[in-house]
């Protein structure tokens, strides 16, 4: 009866065995997927209403589809709180990669620390976030943008040139790197009046603007930190029947329109569609073992009409 009790024990412990060798760990999952050219990725945009994160994604989505790799988009709408939990629903999606824009750089830390608790890679695009491991950021260099634009304003109008300053969202990287680079230079070169959020939105770009411009009456020059604020600015201006010269930044479609008019100044041009292609190339490298750079840069160039 002993013996028959232990045959039985050995039977069964051999029949475990076998069906935990079937299920192999997610790690494994991952690493066979990007060999097998089976790679599914998450991307989770800051937002979708603005055609800067619209290049961005359509960038990753072309890159993806020519690599035969599979992406999952969701957009934050601006929430931090979403995206939080959009990033948590693409884990369990089993995603093999993350590519993130954030819209809070602290907010988003907690998501990617996740993420790394699962060895799932995360690649951030124009925007880093504060804590976590990320194998790379691909973003455009914001504090040289920032500073090109001062430079424009200081060359255009002059040194102590009044200038009022848009900032985007705060929190988000993209807000502190371009205004560090815009006042490294506008702090010694230029009187800066006011600085104000309107987070990256065209309505609250046309607010704040016709709020600042009762204020400021005497403003020379208009620096704001993406086009979608420029924009709104610009016609906060033109209804107060003022002609004050207005620099943005991403060089979005509406943009270099607006420049091509006669309306825009200027803007920093990005280039969001490279950007994400190029954050697909690097979360794909991840995958495959291969060392990517901490910091991958995506060129700009500054574009007036005289360009157009």
């Amino acid at each position: 009866m002993r013996k028959l009790i232990s045959l039985l024990a050995i039977a069964m412990t051999v029949v475990l065995l076998a069906g935990c060798s079937l299920q192999p760990p997610e790690w494994a999952k991952s690493k066979k997927a990007a060999n097998a050219g089976e790679i599914k990725i998450g991307l989770s945009i800051s937002t979708l209403n603005n055609p800067f994160f619209v290049s961005l994604k359509d960038g990753v989505v072309n890159e993806a589809k020519k690599l035969n790799i599979d992406v999952i988009v969701v957009d934050a709408q601006n929430d931090s709180a979403k995206q939080s939990n959009d990033v948590d629903d693409l884990i369990q999606q089993g995603v093999d990669a993350l590519l993130i824009n954030p819209t809070d750089s602290a907010a988003i830390s907690a998501a990617v620390q996740s993420a790394n608790g699962l060895d799932i890679p995360v690649v951030t695009l124009d925007r880093s976030a504060d804590k976590g491991d990320v194998k790379a950021l691909v973003a455009s260099d914001n504090a040289k943008g920032g500073k090109m634009a001062a430079e424009y304003i200081v060359k255009q109008l002059g040194k102590d040139a009044k200038v009022i300053e848009l900032q985007g969202v705060p929190g988000a990287s993209a807000t502190r790197e371009r205004g560090k680079g815009f006042h490294d230079v506008a702090d010694k070169e230029l009187d800066v009046v006011a600085s104000q959020a309107a987070d990256f939105d065209r309505t609250k770009g046309l607010t704040v603007m016709e709020n600042l411009l009762q204020g400021n009456p005497d403003v020379q020059a208009v620096f704001a930190h993406n086009d979608e604020m420029a924009l709104g600015a610009i016609e906060a201006i033109q209804s107060s029947g003022k002609n004050i010269p207005v620099i943005g930044f991403d060089g979005n479609e509406d943009a270099l329109n607006s420049i091509k008019e006669g309306k825009l100044t200027a803007t920093v041009a990005q280039q969001p569609e490279l950007i994400g292609q190029m954050a697909v190339d690097a979360a794909r490298d991840v995958l495959q073992g291969k060392t990517v750079e901490k910091s991958i840069p995506a060129p700009l160039k500054l574009v007036t009409k005289e360009d157009k």
